[in-house]
């Protein structure tokens, strides 16, 4: 039995992740955005064998962590929600709209700290060592990260008051949004130039893919994309056949096998250099 049984997680939001993964398999491979510069097959076997420790830390601890956190914040009446607003009729949906926003609201200044604080960087860096970029990178993430989010995420739930329907429905939209702008889908100009000034898209994740830190350090969002727009950090200016996805440092795929990615965070860190000593700091 799993530490934590859940239907609508194990029978709805879980399957829903496999087709939706599917889809935009099928999806970037019909209509893709950048072309690929390794082999594709090679990399989603090897992004998916990441995974594989990941998902463990996913189904035990990142999913019924919070909600566990959830129900007892509830019972308990604690967290900025529970405190200012009234948990009756109407209210309820007022308090699960604004615990759903200040849930991606505080994922954008989350993102920020695992890029700038080195303690977190040396984990989160695994997921920006791909070489590509498409669907797959989307679970390309070690579990020390995943361990890191979930203590990240109790501390939203818990001080906000998140309630649990709010927490649960947010991590679906989380995981499915994260596939849709990690994928290398092409989707019509028009199209993303609207959902771009609302969510975030391929376009606008793959310049935060960059090796160039100047645009790596933008489009922080998971979900909605206004927060960049708020905080100046929203950038659609660079073609994507101009960027180069990965980390300056691991250039060679030789380097990025599955053993090195789960042993990376735990060695020396490589500064913010291409092979040939370069730093590329800003587009020339």
């Amino acid at each position: 039995m799993p530490l934590f049984p859940f239907p609508p997680f194990d029978f709805v939001i879980f399957p829903l992740m496999m087709v939706a993964f599917g889809l935009l398999l099928w999806i970037q491979w019909r209509r893709p955005l950048r072309r690929q510069r390794t082999s594709t097959v090679r990399r989603v076997v090897r992004n998916v064998g990441v995974s594989i420790p990941m998902f463990i830390v996913f189904r035990l601890l990142l999913i019924p962590v919070p909600l566990l956190t959830a129900l007892w914040a509830e019972r308990q009446d604690v967290g900025l929600l529970h405190w200012l607003l009234p948990e009756t009729g109407a209210w309820l949906y007022v308090q699960g709209a604004l615990g759903f926003l200040l849930f991606d609201y505080s994922y954008y200044w989350w993102h920020q700290a695992t890029h700038y604080w080195p303690a977190f960087w040396r984990f989160h860096n695994v997921h920006h060592t791909d070489l590509d970029m498409d669907v797959s990178t989307a679970v390309r993430f070690h579990f020390s990260d995943m361990i890191i989010g979930t203590v990240f995420r109790a501390l939203v739930v818990l001080g906000f008051g998140i309630g649990f329907w709010t927490a649960l429905i947010y991590e679906a939209v989380f995981e499915l949004a994260t596939q849709f702008h990690h994928s290398n889908t092409r989707l019509p100009k028009r199209l993303e130039d609207v959902l771009s000034n609302v969510i975030i898209t391929p376009r606008l994740h793959g310049i935060h893919h960059s090796i160039i830190r100047d645009e790596l350090n933008s489009n922080w969002g998971t979900v909605f994309s206004f927060w960049d727009r708020l905080h100046g950090s929203w950038r659609m200016d660079i073609p994507q056949d101009q960027i180069d996805i990965g980390v300056p440092a691991y250039r060679d795929e030789q380097e990025l096998t599955f053993i090195k990615l789960l042993k990376m965070p735990f060695g020396p860190q490589r500064d913010w250099r291409l092979p040939t000593g370069e730093r590329p700091e800003t587009r020339k």
